[in-house]
């Protein structure tokens, strides 16, 4: 039966257009029970009070996380489970369910590419705990355009070394290279963005690098998000979900072996929401896509 919350959120979303298949989806229940929702005007009526729930006690502890804007249903479950929480995820899943339709969302035009084609690459940084003291810990993301796999590796900087050298670990964990590489325009790869009176000019370094292993630069152009959207959200699940489970590190060495069992046992593991099967299973020989096959042997000149 539908709480007075959830049918603030169905008239709420009704008003502004949604489809009631939408609506009905966002909110974990039929489309006929948000049809004969909006045709009563109100939420059911005569429904017995509820039970207590297990969750009730850790509530305020999941909207703390919601504000902080971790949204990762597995994740919030993981950390209310160390403080006690003993029920299951599909509880939390339900109490989550209408409050993401409140959620800022973020549009973005999704920009698919064939397979083989292209790696999107990015930095993001965020302040973590190592050996004791808080640092600034700088991750590079790079994440397969086709299957959406991804790799990422934590250093102390993003200058052009770094740059590099997390791209070179990337292309030797997925153990291909793509036909091309999508950077932003930070200054390690591009000299000049596109848009400024002529095409991209690359750092002669960024070069050298894509034609030792065979791919083709290419440049974001400046404001245009559909262009690099997919990696934007992976950098967000680094934060939301590794940098939220992990919250301190020995080392940066332990990091970095942490990130990598991450990404083999969870990242690689999950069923991944718009090509709706595990990665690692997308679509064959593990970690590859078709076609980067034909410049492994660039890895090993």
């Amino acid at each position: 039966m539908l709480h007075k919350e959830d049918f603030a959120v169905i008239k709420a979303l009704h008003q502004h257009g949604v489809y009631q298949k939408d609506i009905a989806a966002e909110l974990g229940v039929h489309p006929k029970t948000v049809s004969r929702a909006l045709q009563r005007g109100s939420a059911s009526k005569g429904r017995r009070q509820p039970r207590g729930s297990k969750l009730d006690q850790f509530k305020a502890a999941v909207d703390q996380l919601l504000a902080e804007d971790v949204w990762n249903a597995v994740v919030i479950w993981r950390e209310i489970q160390a403080k006690g929480y003993t029920g299951q995820l599909t509880v939390l899943r339900e109490y989550m369910g209408p409050k993401r339709a409140l959620r800022a969302g973020k549009a973005t035009v999704r920009f698919e590419t064939d397979p083989g084609r292209q790696l999107q690459s990015d930095w993001s940084e965020i302040t973590t705990e190592i050996d004791g003291e808080p640092v600034k810990v700088h991750f590079i993301v790079n994440q397969l355009g086709y299957s959406r796999r991804f790799h990422f590796w934590c250093t102390d900087g993003e200058d052009a070394e770094h740059t590099y050298e997390g791209l070179v670990r990337s292309l030797e964990y997925f153990g291909g290279v793509p036909q091309e590489v999508l950077v932003d325009n930070q200054k390690a790869a591009v000299l000049v963005p596109s848009g400024s009176g002529g095409p991209a000019r690359f750092n002669e370094r960024f070069l050298d690098l894509a034609g030792h292993y065979g791919f083709t630069p290419r440049a974001c152009r400046p404001y245009r998000a559909r262009t690099k959207g997919k990696i934007e959200r992976m950098v967000g699940y680094v934060q939301q979900n590794f940098f939220v489970r992990y919250r301190s590190f020995e080392s940066w060495a332990h990091l970095n072996q942490l990130a990598e069992r991450w990404l083999a046992e969870e990242a690689d593991a999950r069923v991944h929401g718009t090509v709706r099967s595990a990665l690692r299973q997308r679509p064959w020989r593990h970690s590859l896509e078709p076609g980067m096959d034909q410049r492994l042997h660039r890895l090993h000149r």
